[in-house]
């Protein structure tokens, strides 16, 4: 994709859709079938409920926004670590 209006500029290129880190650990347990094990510190700070992408750049300068849904997009992402994870564990070279 090329726009002159683009060259050197960051784009903020992502999904509206709004999830928590646990709502994200949840997708990734569905993707591989696994369970993880999760810690909370309560006496922490809590910071935000969750995040999303402001899209509203990239629709003023392309007319174009992302469809694709978080599961769409985490679901060939969790598949090559995991790949990646089983070629290291087995002796492979992986990408570095």
């Amino acid at each position: 994709m090329h726009c002159r209006d683009t060259i050197a500029t960051p784009l903020n290129l992502g999904s509206g859709e709004m999830i928590s880190i646990n709502k994200l650990a949840d997708i990734a347990e569905d993707i591989l079938g696994v369970k993880i094990k999760r810690e909370y510190n309560l006496d922490k700070p809590k910071g935000v409920a969750g995040r999303n992408s402001d899209n509203t750049y990239i629709k003023k300068l392309l007319g174009w926004e992302p469809t694709m849904t978080i599961f769409e997009g985490m679901k060939p992402t969790c598949q090559w670590i995991k790949k990646q994870y089983t070629d290291r564990k087995a002796g492979k070279r992986t990408a570095s």
